[in-house]
């Protein structure tokens, strides 16, 4: 028997009216909860008090375990790779006390030292022995990149060197995906799948931090600025990456089929607060194609549908990235500029799912009253709800020192809308 809850998120991702709205917290690295705010929700639940994992520690996001799934109603689960952001396996789980004190596990490899201000180092894959490649100031509540960028010397830049983190899938990885989805025989929630590989210049990976050495193009500013200079190396990367990434899917496929419902393909960003990173034709040039080869093997041969986040002020982009062959956006930026959820719906309500948009991270869930956060998802439900094509998410992840009581006002809303 498919439950309420999965026939819900099948008809809404499909553009079909769901029964209620359909909502996901921790599904995603983009759609998570701070670890602060998971151990929070546990008190407030009344469940057993014990430390959170810490699933993804570049951002300090907390395991949203299944008990937490059935107190918050959520419909959708997540699948993430055997390893976090720092090349980090997320196992032989150990005890830690954060800066903030609270108790918290992460993974038995996860060694840092401190700097001479207080914040934690963390390194590739734990290896102290190497340059540290992420840093959390002692008033932080996350980890910063440390970019590690060589001196580039334009007559040995090779493909190569940023294609170190974007190899043929092992046959322990394909074991790994696998028992993640045997996992979940009896599960009545929907499910997305982070399986990685096919993000192309998400500017949290180029730093490489789950390298021990990194080469090639490494630095923030100048990964920007190689998309001006160095434009016909980056599309020969992307060919390459999407040619590795489309090899590995038919593998991943063959193991565990039409058995997922959605798959996280790429966090690159081309918003900022009032307008895009680079112009209509840019990307048309250097990242249309190499997504649409992703999206267009996908498509034909699966059932699930493609994630695409972006940040920002992107209304100018939706029809770009439908055209790449997107199925969902997320966070749905209802503050930055164009991206009235009114004028989203209705221009593009019909060829893409908005996956978030619930609530304001930057304004009303972050400064605002509770019954201002209790109006807005009420407001932002009935517009993006019509019709399907919905799912309810904050505008990006829930941070540390949201007010813990505009938490509670927005999920008493969704219980009372759903």
């Amino acid at each position: 028997m498919v439950s309420n809850s999965r026939i819900n998120f099948i008809n809404t991702i499909n553009h079909k009216q769901p029964d209620g709205v359909v909502v996901d917290f921790g599904s995603t690295g983009v759609t998570g909860i701070h670890v602060m705010i998971v151990e929070k929700l546990r008190d407030y639940y009344g469940l057993e008090k014990r430390p959170v994992k810490v699933t993804e520690p570049y951002q300090m996001l907390g395991e949203v375990d299944s008990e937490l799934i059935k107190e918050m109603d959520i419909d959708v689960i997540g699948l993430f790779s055997a390893k976090n952001m720092f090349g980090i396996p997320n196992e032989n789980w150990k005890h830690h006390r954060t800066l903030w004190g609270q108790e918290v596990l992460l993974p038995g490899n996860f060694n840092y030292t401190h700097n001479n201000k207080g914040g934690i180092m963390i390194y590739p894959e734990g290896d102290t022995s190497v340059s540290p490649c992420g840093m959390m100031p002692k008033s932080g509540y996350f980890f910063d990149a440390i970019e590690r960028q060589e001196p580039i010397d334009e007559s040995k830049l090779s493909i190569e060197d940023n294609l170190e983190e974007f190899g043929p899938i092992s046959e322990n990885e394909l074991v790994y995906w696998k028992n993640q989805i045997d996992s979940l025989k009896d599960n009545d929630k929907g499910i997305m799948a982070s399986l990685g590989g096919t993000a192309l210049g998400d500017i949290a990976l180029v730093p490489g931090l789950n390298l021990k050495k990194p080469k090639g193009i490494r630095g923030v500013a100048e990964w920007y600025m190689s998309t001006l200079t160095r434009a016909d190396f980056i599309r020969e990367l992307y060919d390459r990456q999407t040619d590795i990434a489309v090899a590995n899917l038919k593998r991943i496929f063959n193991v565990i089929g039409n058995r997922i419902d959605t798959v996280f393909i790429c966090g690159t960003d081309f918003g900022t607060q009032n307008s895009t990173f680079c112009s209509p034709e840019t990307y048309k040039n250097l990242w249309l194609p190499y997504y649409k080869k992703v999206n267009d093997w996908i498509h034909l041969n699966t059932t699930w549908k493609t994630f695409k986040h972006s940040c920002g002020a992107v209304e100018s982009f939706l029809p770009l990235f439908i055209d790449s062959g997107f199925d969902i956006i997320n966070p749905v930026q209802i503050n930055a500029t164009g991206m009235e959820p009114q004028n989203l719906k209705r221009k593009y309500g019909d060829n893409i799912v908005f996956w978030g948009g619930g609530v304001d991270t930057q304004g009303v869930f972050a400064f605002g009253k509770p019954q201002e956060v209790k109006d807005q998802v009420k407001r932002e439900c009935e517009i993006l709800n019509r019709n399907g094509g919905f799912v309810f998410n904050t505008v990006h992840n829930i941070q540390a020192n949201v007010p813990f009581e505009n938490v509670i006002a927005m999920l008493e809303t969704l219980k009372e809308i759903k």
